[in-house]
C-alpha cells in the first residue's frame, strides 16, 4: 500500500491584492532611512577594521576579523529587514527593534563614560527608529505576515 505525497505546504498561497498598493507612511520611511543608515555605518567600519587588518594595524588581528564578520553580518540583517519593513513583512520589525535596543545601551554607556556627538547621534537615532516602528501606522503597514513556503521555495 502506498501513501499518497502530500504537500509541504504550510497554508494555501495567498492572492496578492489587485489594484493599487496603499502608500506607505512618511514614518516608515523614516525608520527605514534611519536603519539603512545604520547598517551604512556597519559596513563602513567592517572596512575600516579591513584597512587596519591590511596595514598591520590591529593589535588583535582574530577579534578584528570577528568585528568586520559580525559588522557585515549585522549590516545585512539590517538591510534585509528594512526591505522586509518596506514591503509590509512583520518579521522586519524583530530584528530592527533589537538592533535598536543594543544601540540604546550602547549610546546610554557611550554618554555616561565620553558625552560627544556621536553618542548622541547613535542614541537619536535608535530611539527615532525604535520608536517609529510602534506608530500604530507602520504597525498596520507592516502586519503581512511575509512570504508563504510552497513547493520548498519561498514565494513572495
Amino acid at each position: 500500500m502506498t501513501v499518497p505525497h502530500t504537500s509541504h505546504r504550510l497554508s494555501p498561497p495567498t492572492a496578492r491584492p489587485s489594484g493599487p498598493v496603499p502608500p506607505r507612511p512618511a514614518v516608515l520611511a523614516v525608520v527605514c532611512l534611519a536603519v539603512l543608515v545604520q547598517a551604512s555605518l556597519l559596513i563602513g567600519l567592517g572596512i575600516a577594521w579591513v584597512t587596519d587588518l591590511l596595514r598591520g594595524a590591529s593589535q588583535v588581528p582574530g577579534a578584528t576579523v570577528f568585528l568586520v564578520l559580525f559588522a557585515v553580518g549585522a549590516a545585512a540583517v539590517l538591510i534585509a529587514a528594512v526591505r522586509g519593513l518596506w514591503r509590509g513583512r512583520r518579521w522586519g520589525r524583530s530584528p530592527v527593534i533589537t538592533w535598536q535596543l543594543l544601540l540604546v545601551v550602547m549610546g546610554i554607556g557611550w554618554l555616561r563614560a565620553e558625552p560627544s556627538v556621536w553618542a548622541v547621534a547613535v542614541l537619536a537615532s535608535a530611539v527615532v527608529a525604535g520608536v517609529g516602528l510602534f506608530v500604530p501606522r507602520v504597525v498596520a503597514a507592516t502586519a503581512g505576515r511575509g512570504p508563504v513556503p510552497v513547493g520548498g521555495s519561498l514565494v513572495p
